[in-house]
């Protein structure tokens, strides 16, 4: 019978292609990894506005953006100073944000299968619960400053 010897910490980092600084990127391997500098940063942009193009598919991010589009200019209007301009703006933005969010989780859980499935569920509900909690803080932030300029 032969005796197998383990490989040591070098050999297998040097036998990792991934590890390796000088090897050519492989088919597979996400190459914004191996980007630096501007390039990345200029592929990452792409990604984004491509994510942002994704999230205007689905009907709540279109009716959130849509709202963004009266809310964030009426936010410099209503607010007294700019830290409740970036409360008034801000909690507008953050809607969307989570609203993105939640749908990249309900887009994996699809991706993964379409059968139901009780951790499927929970994080499906999970991520409409924090879409509902960004909307009640928007609301109350936006009332009371509402309130606060007619009502005080």
């Amino acid at each position: 019978m032969s005796e197998q010897v383990p490989f040591s910490a070098s050999e297998q980092t040097s036998a990792d292609p991934r590890r390796s600084t000088d090897a050519p990127v492989e088919q597979g391997i996400n190459p914004q990894k191996h980007r630096n500098g501007l390039s990345r940063v200029w592929h990452a942009t792409g990604y984004s506005l491509a994510g942002l193009r994704a999230g205007w598919h689905e009907a709540a991010f279109r009716q959130e953006a849509l709202a963004s589009v009266v809310l964030v200019p009426a936010a410099f209007w209503l607010g007294s100073n700019w830290v409740e301009i970036i409360l008034l703006a801000g909690t507008v933005i953050l809607i969307m944000i989570v609203e993105l969010l939640n749908t990249a989780i309900e887009t994996t859980i699809d991706r993964i299968g379409p059968e139901w499935h009780e951790l499927s569920k929970r994080a499906k509900d999970m991520g409409s619960a924090a879409v509902l909690l960004s909307l009640l803080l928007c609301a109350g932030t936006w009332a009371m400053a509402l309130f606060q300029r007619f009502a005080a």
